[in-house]
């Protein structure tokens, strides 16, 4: 089983956590040094006492002492000096020259080789820590020095060889040690809930800026480009409010400028759609005879083939003025929408047969079992009638339409059989006069032709979708939701 820590995730669990963290490390480090000197001066004092208790021992003892002392006489004087002790308890034995120690008890630890050789080289009371049985110990040694007066320590003057050791339990300091230990462990846990309090606050004052601007975020996403923030103080949070601030009044005058840009270009399309739209009517009338006198035989033939291309191009630059008058009606939210009650496959067979494709081959027809919807007809002849004529410009016959209920939705498909739509492009079909090939100066159509299905399809609360069919081709899917009357008004 494998643990994994986990770190807080929110800004404010993070804030709290780290002030706590410092603030532990902050005890923490207080409390190592305290217990350090503490300590220290623990085991300063009681070798300080040992040593200052040991000499006056030897200036009360050694002058009494016959030298050379015999063995009898080093046993004599570790008597005295354990004697002496009182409650410090302490373990003595003295030695002579280099002789080894001799003590009184028997229940006398050894004396470290290390302690004899450090006085013997110093001259000095020399003091070691050592341990014993898992308890902590201290051994001092102190050299006996011939007294030049009488009012003189033992230990000025000349060294007469003779050297007590003494050595004592550090039982009482352990425990006093451990008592700090205890405080400073039992201290840390007020100290630590203590500092939550601060940490709360300061987690709460950073984070309010932070959630002010979380908020004005949003509005911003949500379209409020009006949205700014109160600056306070003179922090870094405060800088970056400002910076928002700046962002926020950015965009709104971008917004401001593209809309306007917008509503002129869009006013613009449908003032000249609207003006090209009196004349081309007078110039179709016009062509329309002169292409029925071209295809009665009247007009020469370089003349006719003339007449038919302009009559032509004067029906396409007449459907793409009626394409962009219609742009224009979504564009201001004035495209009328009649809804009726009427059977799908009805509208499939009168848009057939209105372009003519009713006994093509290349266009048939699934829809087997009535699908009643509510809908404009005139407009779900538009989107079929662009779907179609899009699958049979760009795709590969046979175009299947297919109309089916589904989930009290009426969903109709439109699919054909050609190389699909690539994966680059099938984001952008819906968009107004986007071409796929770019080398392409000029389709067919006005490049409006999904455009407006896609507008049909939402003013209708329905979807309009392009993808690629598994066994190849493309497939427009258009899907009506039932309809309310009062909604599609």
């Amino acid at each position: 089983m494998n643990l994994r820590l986990r770190f807080p995730r929110g800004l404010r669990a993070r804030l709290v956590v780290a002030v706590m963290l410092a603030v532990a490390f902050g005890a923490l480090l207080t409390a190592g040094l305290t217990f350090h000197q503490a300590r220290s001066s623990v085991l300063e004092r009681t070798q300080h006492t040992a040593v200052a208790d040991l000499r006056i021992q030897l200036d009360s003892l050694a002058p009494g002492l016959a030298f050379p002392p015999r063995a009898e006489d080093l046993r004599g004087l570790a008597l005295q000096l354990d004697r002496a002790a009182g409650s410090r308890a302490w373990f003595s034995s003295a030695s002579y020259q280099d002789g080894t120690p001799v003590s009184a008890s028997p229940d006398a630890p050894p004396v470290p080789e290390e302690l004899r050789e450090a006085v013997q080289a110093s001259g000095q009371a020399t003091y070691q820590r050592i341990e014993r049985d898992g308890h902590p110990w201290l051994a001092v040694g102190m050299p006996v020095a011939y007294a030049a007066k009488p009012e003189q320590s033992t230990s000025a003057g000349k060294l007469s060889g003779l050297t007590a050791y003494v050595s004592l339990p550090l039982d009482n300091d352990q425990a006093d040690i451990a008592a700090l230990v205890t405080a400073a462990q039992v201290g840390a846990i007020p100290a630590l809930a203590l500092a939550l309090i601060p940490a709360l606050l300061a987690a709460r004052s950073v984070l309010r800026p932070v959630r002010r601007l979380r908020s004005g975020a949003e509005r911003i996403t949500a379209g409020e480009l009006g949205t700014r923030l109160d600056t306070e103080g003179h922090d870094e949070l405060t800088d970056l409010t400002r910076s928002f601030n700046t962002m926020a009044e950015t965009l709104q005058e971008d917004d401001a400028e593209l809309r306007r840009m917008e509503s002129g270009a869009r006013r613009f399309a449908a003032d000249v759609a609207h003006e090209l739209r009196t004349p081309l009517a007078a110039m179709t009338a016009v062509t329309e005879v002169l292409d029925e006198d071209a295809a009665s035989g009247i007009l020469p033939p370089d003349t006719a083939d003339a007449v038919q291309l302009v009559c032509e191009e004067t029906r396409t630059l007449a459907r793409m003025v009626e394409d962009l008058m219609e742009v224009s009606r979504f564009d201001a939210k004035a495209a009328p929408l009649h809804a009726e009650e009427l059977d799908l496959r009805t509208i499939v067979i009168k848009t057939l047969q209105l372009r003519g494709w009713a006994g093509d081959e290349r266009v048939t027809a699934d829809i087997p079992t009535p699908v009643p919807v509510r809908a404009d007809p005139r407009r779900i002849d538009v989107i079929l009638a662009n779907l179609i004529g899009n699958a049979l410009r760009h795709g590969l016959p046979p175009v299947t339409v297919s109309a089916r209920a589904e989930d009290d939705h009426a969903v109709i498909t439109v699919t054909d059989h050609g190389p699909g739509i690539p994966d680059d492009v099938l984001p952008h079909v819906f968009e107004r006069f986007y071409k796929a090939d770019t080398a392409r100066t000029r389709s067919e159509g006005s490049g409006l032709g999904l455009a407006i299905a896609y507008e049909n399809a939402h003013l209708h609360g329905g979807t309009l979708t392009a993808a690629n069919a598994p066994h190849g081709g493309a497939v427009f899917t258009l899907t009506l939701p039932p309809a309310d009357p009062q909604e599609l008004r």
